[in-house]
């Protein structure tokens, strides 16, 4: 079941919340503990819908839906796993920061774009990946006051569950975690074997018998790879002495 707290209004262009927030002022010392440790406004609550408040203040906000807004490049972003209760933040870039996924408030324009861009923000024009049409929060809210009709902020629901969907996707700046393999042609090596077939020295046989018994060894050769044998090395060919030398005569 979609909480209240989701539910939209102002036109159906996102919850009576989400505007408050994005012009909230956050990081601004508290007027009530000024003088406390730590007493930065980085705290909203969805339901009083006031200005920011700090981490002393959360006893006024008892059994209230609360979000914590954090800062990154000097702008203001919030956790994914968080807003997503709340609100669809589909279409929206997403980036990993101290480990955890993040979206960023309001827009930030770029002055100049790097050369290779092939997609930009909509509303700011800030380079993104190709699976993405917006850089912020306030961007996505800007393209939905233009009447855009495939964008809402409304949250969306599995069927049949009634769990929240946030339907977002990372661009990213999210690393799977390495898989060490073993390089191929080591796992190669491991599990190939050349079989040849013994050579019995004290039995004599015609060229024709020679001829036919090399083809057989070849074709032996080539079916013998089994993974279960090692590599057969004859060290004694290795070490075998070429014959003495002889000078060319003179003519």
């Amino acid at each position: 079941m979609v909480n209240s707290i989701g539910q939209m209004g102002n036109g159906e262009m996102g919850p009576p919340w989400l505007i408050p927030m994005l012009e909230a002022d956050f990081f601004g010392p508290c007027s009530v503990h000024g003088d406390s440790h730590r007493s930065e406004c980085n705290m909203f609550c969805l339901d009083c819908m006031g200005n920011a408040f700090c981490s002393y203040c959360l006893v006024d906000h008892k059994d209230h839906h609360v979000l914590q807004i954090r800062i990154s490049s000097y702008h203001n972003v919030v956790r994914v796993s968080e807003i997503q209760k709340y609100i669809d933040i589909s279409n929206i870039q997403t980036y990993i920061i101290n480990s955890a996924k993040v979206v960023f408030l309001n827009e930030r324009p770029q002055a100049r774009l790097g050369k290779g861009v092939t997609n930009t923000c909509e509303i700011c024009c800030r380079s993104l990946p190709d699976s993405f049409r917006f850089c912020s929060l306030g961007c996505k809210l800007n393209a939905i006051r233009k009447g855009d009709p495939m964008l809402t902020f409304a949250p969306r629901t599995n069927q049949g569950r009634g769990e929240l969907v946030g339907g977002s996707r990372s661009d990213e700046l999210s690393t799977p975690n390495k898989i060490q393999r073993e390089p191929f042609f080591n796992r190669l090596m491991n599990g190939l074997t050349i079989s040849l077939p013994p050579v019995d020295h004290h039995d004599k046989k015609t060229d024709g018998e020679e001829k036919s018994q090399t083809a057989s060894s070849e074709d032996g050769i080539g079916t013998n790879f089994s993974p279960s044998t090692l590599l057969v090395y004859n060290h004694h060919n290795s070490r075998k002495r070429k014959g003495v030398p002889r000078r060319a005569p003179f003519y």
